[in-house]
């Protein structure tokens, strides 16, 4: 156990110094990986197998989906969906008080079931929105906060990116995955409207824009049908056991083209050559970390450090919803400074054994788990998609993360809500499982 404790050390010493002098988590972890390798000494430090253990990482037809559903966002971004997608929720919720928030809300919700990733959702949104609400009265470091809050549904609506990197971890169904992930999405479109209702009560003004015409409405509501299709046809697919998760990925890539490029018009060949490019490196950039996450979970079990963790732990797994709640406020600080697919790809390894040893639903878990994970996506210091709504926004770190704070606190209330009572994720996840 004390050599245990030992390569435990150096593992997260080289790790965090790996970080602390700029490397990429990716690199970071493979220099974490193979300085604990040269400590064990052996077999541990054939180069052969940490090549072949970087192979593996992404050897696998799930984690295919993962590009094509990249792709497929992009494509319908850069093919003309953002503008519909806010026109079609102001034609319903932008002219009552304080309309253009719900609007946000309401836009980052549909958007998330096209785009599966909050960065990028953020980037999109950020630039049409922020600047409308701002033209339109509202504070522009809330409106900022308004957007990377609601965002924070991207990873949890399916097709959610960190969701398939779970599922892949951990060997379960992407399918179930997505379907557990819609409940927990809609609980937090809910919370976000309730809060800016609260928020917003000081500033929030009326839509003065004229009221669209009878045709234009249906114009409006006719355009972005289109789009909002897509996630119909992959959830329909995916429950009816038509397409598998990776098929369903092909499936949004061949659509998001013909609406692209037949239907709204806006796919012209030189803005999707903008897109496969922009989905090339997103994808490598997550592939690549799954490789290097294989390699350092490869370490880790050799070294048999999670049995160390597990140990600590071990008390817990006979009082499982405390065992899940340790492990979520755990999550929580680890997002704070370690992004969301690397928090994911290092933590499943070394949790597996407690969550099977404790009996815990590891779909349930699963969703939970992400959950917990994209807070840290608007918590200091890394934040990623508070930096890109302050880019978008024009505005400074500092005034943003007031506005953020009501939101943050009902998240994690919504976290801690979903521990200790579970049915709100798994009774809508059986019904819709079927």
């Amino acid at each position: 156990m004390e050599m245990i404790a030992v390569y435990t050390t150096v593992f997260l010493v080289s790790l965090i110094v790996g970080i602390m002098v700029g490397l990429p988590i990716a690199f970071a972890l493979i220099l974490s990986a193979v300085a604990t390798a040269l400590f064990m000494g052996g077999s541990a430090t054939n180069p052969q197998i940490i090549a072949a253990q970087l192979m593996r990482g992404t050897d696998s037809v799930t984690m295919m989906a993962l590009p094509f559903f990249i792709l497929a966002g992009e494509l319908m971004n850069k093919g003309g969906l953002t503008k519909r997608i806010i026109d079609f929720c102001n034609i319903f919720v932008g002219r009552v008080r304080g309309g253009l928030g719900y609007v946000t809300i309401l836009a980052c919700l549909m958007f998330a079931s096209l785009v599966g990733s909050a960065v990028a959702s953020t980037a999109a949104l950020g630039a049409i929105l922020i600047p409308m609400m701002a033209n339109s009265g509202y504070n522009r470091a809330k409106a900022a906060g308004l957007v990377a809050s609601a965002n924070l549904v991207a990873p949890i609506m399916p097709p959610s990116i960190p969701m398939i990197v779970y599922g892949v971890a951990a060997g379960v169904s992407i399918k179930s995955l997505f379907m557990g992930g819609i409940a927990p999405a809609i609980y937090l479109t809910i919370i976000m409207c309730v809060v800016w209702f609260i928020v917003s009560r000081k500033d929030a003004v009326k839509s003065d824009a004229p009221k669209p015409t009878l045709r234009e409405t249906a114009r409006i509501f006719f355009s972005g049908l289109w789009a909002l299709l897509l996630p119909v046809i992959i959830l329909v697919g995916l429950r009816g056991g038509i397409f598998t998760a990776t098929e369903a990925g092909v499936v949004a890539v061949v659509y998001a083209l013909v609406i692209g490029i037949f239907v709204y018009r806006e796919l012209k060949p030189k803005v999707l050559f903008k897109a496969l490019i922009a989905a090339a490196k997103m994808s490598s950039v997550v592939m690549f970390l799954a490789a290097s996450a294989q390699v350092a979970a490869y370490i880790l079990t050799i070294s048999r450090i999670p049995q160390l963790i597990t140990s600590s732990l071990e008390p817990l797994v006979e009082r499982p919803t405390l065992l899940v709640f340790v492990l979520q406020v755990i999550i929580i600080l680890m997002g704070t400074c370690v992004d969301v697919v690397p928090t994911i790809l290092i933590m499943t390894p070394i949790m597996l054994p407690l969550l099977k040893a404790a009996h815990i639903d590891l779909v349930y878990f699963g969703i939970v788990f992400t959950l917990a994970n994209v807070l840290g996506l608007t918590s200091p210091p890394v934040g990623p998609v508070l930096n890109v709504a302050c880019a978008t926004g024009k505005v400074k770190m500092e005034e943003i993360l007031g506005p953020v704070i009501p939101y943050y606190i009902c998240q994690i209330v919504l976290v801690f809500l979903l521990i200790f009572v579970p049915e709100l994720i798994t009774v809508p996840l059986r019904w819709l499982i079927g």
